[in-house]
């Protein structure tokens, strides 16, 4: 990638389990390709921690498969190497852009790492894409983001 680029970088943020996920994959990618088409290059970071990461992964990869474009990069951003990762580093580089360790929750307790590793990419991003419902995790790194001044995009208020 070249250092002249202008990067945007997207966060994905969304609970574990999730009911409607067609409903949903079909507003995350109205919204993926309006970035493809309006950015020059954009980094979505995403994490793999349940429903909504797999559903945000897999509709990043299905628009940009359509459009053809290659103007945008899927980054894992772990808090830690996890012992999936570690058995499976092959698979995840085939999938993902970049993986990555995020160095300050790899280096904290375990129980703190994904929230530790979810402020950083909130700290990244230029916007966040969501779907809350509830309290949890998501819901607590969608405020921080709010918080930071970070625009939220929550797919929950568009269904």
């Amino acid at each position: 990638m070249d250092d002249y680029l202008n990067i945007y970088t997207v966060s994905f943020f969304g609970h574990r389990y999730i009911d409607n996920a067609a409903a949903i994959e079909d507003e995350l990618e109205k919204i993926i390709e309006n970035l493809l088409r309006t950015k020059e290059y954009v980094e979505f970071l995403i994490g793999r921690n349940g429903d909504f990461d797999r559903i945000a992964a897999s509709a990043v990869r299905r628009v940009t498969k359509r459009l053809g474009y290659d103007d945008c990069a899927l980054i894992l951003v772990l808090p830690y190497p996890t012992a999936e990762y570690t058995k499976n580093t092959e698979y995840f580089h085939q999938f993902y852009d970049d993986v990555e360790i995020c160095p300050d929750s790899s280096r904290g307790h375990y129980k703190a790492a994904i929230g530790i590793r979810n402020k950083s990419m909130a700290d990244r991003s230029d916007t966040v894409i969501c779907y809350i419902t509830h309290d949890g995790g998501a819901y607590n790194a969608v405020e921080y983001a709010k918080k930071i001044f970070k625009p939220v995009i929550n797919i929950a208020d568009l269904l």
